[in-house]
């Protein structure tokens, strides 16, 4: 099979590539990482209202561009290249895809085409952090009370939980064995308290939620009860596959960073690129970069296509991609040698990067062992 971005999706990307080369320099990702907020917000109101990057993924009845996963794919690999800082994979990656999992739902109607247009700030808490394992979702129960839900307990792990005008809350019925439920808690709502974490990569800000008995109505249920807990795992694995996208992404840059170094490095009277043991870092890091470039290019089609295999094929992808764009940030370091960790250059921007998203979202080894397990040669303890 011969894959190929059709000529739309190729001036996606190449209007993406264009306008972060000109919005989201390495200065402005410095200056976003200063700010209180964590990005600047006339760059996210250009990605929302004037491109429509936000909406790309909703459908047009939902105010959306009515595209999929491939077109979001190819919106973010250059999003990883320029180590865009700003609350896109949140909103688009994490609480879009939760929501889309049940259309027709009040809250669904409400929320998705704010999103759409880059209005309002949305995001996921799951407990998907480290492992991601299901028992982390435990932290957080519910309980009926008349009409109303009533929530309590924290997740210590929230991606752009400080900024978000709303969280879609992964929480477990208060009585033993009940079903997991996805409710929309608005970031207003009495009872709701956020702590800003301090974090290694500073281009992306996580936040500490405490619920302390939030009430929301019937209405901000996402679907019904019964089906919250296969919502969230083919959410959880749609952002995976999106997280797989941004990390080919930064690792392409830094294999870029890395040659373009080596071609003007000079020592011993010739460019360090002309040394074999620089070579040898360089073709690596390409024959790394290619192979994520298809594992996540692959599960890119998977899920738009609603293969069967999704969970599988974006655990490869994760699992392969976040090794790839870590070994390329490392060898990249190397190769800039010291310098690579001061701050005028990018490099140790994007080992950050590469190092804290290897865990998010599940770590390869927890990817692999899932893998293994629906293979039937192991299981996930």
């Amino acid at each position: 099979m011969h894959f190929a971005f059709t000529e739309e999706q190729e001036e996606l990307r190449a209007q993406a590539r264009g306008f972060l080369a000109e919005h989201v320099s390495s200065e402005a990702v410095r200056r976003a990482m200063a700010s209180e907020a964590g990005f600047e917000p006339e760059v996210w109101k250009r990605l929302g209202g004037e491109l429509g990057w936000t909406g790309v993924a909703i459908p047009e009845a939902l105010g959306g561009a009515g595209l999929g996963m491939v077109e979001l794919v190819a919106l973010l690999e250059p999003m990883g290249e320029a180590l865009l800082a700003a609350p896109f994979f949140a909103s688009v990656c994490l609480a879009a895809p939760a929501l889309l999992g049940a259309p027709g739902s009040a809250v669904a109607r409400e929320w998705l085409p704010a999103i759409a247009e880059g209005r309002a700030i949305a995001t996921l808490a799951a407990g998907a952090a480290g492992e991601r394992a299901r028992a982390a979702t435990d932290s957080i129960a519910w309980r009926r009370e008349r009409a109303d839900y009533v929530l309590a307990g924290r997740d210590g792990f929230v991606l752009d939980g400080g900024t978000a005008d709303v969280v879609i809350v992964a929480a477990r019925a208060a009585a033993e064995g009940g079903p997991l439920a996805l409710l929309a808690v608005p970031a207003g709502a009495a009872g709701v308290e956020r702590r800003a974490l301090p974090t290694m990569d500073q281009t992306r800000r996580f936040a500490a939620l405490e619920l302390r008995d939030v009430r929301v109505p019937a209405t901000a249920l996402v679907g019904d009860e019964a089906g919250g807990a296969e919502r969230l795992e083919r959410t959880l694995d749609l952002a995976a596959v999106a997280l797989a996208a941004e990390q080919t992404g930064g690792a392409q840059r830094c294999l870029d960073l890395a040659v373009a170094y080596a071609k003007q490095r000079v020592q011993f009277g010739r460019p360090i690129g002309s040394f074999q043991a620089i070579k040898h870092k360089c073709a690596d890091g390409m024959v790394q970069v290619e192979t994520a470039r298809s594992a996540a290019y692959y599960a890119g089609c998977a899920a738009a296509e609603g293969h069967d295999d999704l969970a599988r094929t974006a655990s490869l992808a994760k699992a392969w991609c976040s090794e790839a764009y870590f070994r390329c940030a490392a060898d990249a370091l190397q190769i800039h040698g010291g310098v690579g960790f001061t701050w005028e250059y990018d490099v140790h921007l994007h080992l950050k990067r590469a190092r804290s998203m290897e865990a998010w979202l599940g770590t390869p080894a927890w990817h692999r062992e899932r893998i293994a397990s629906a293979i039937g040669l192991g299981g996930i303890s």
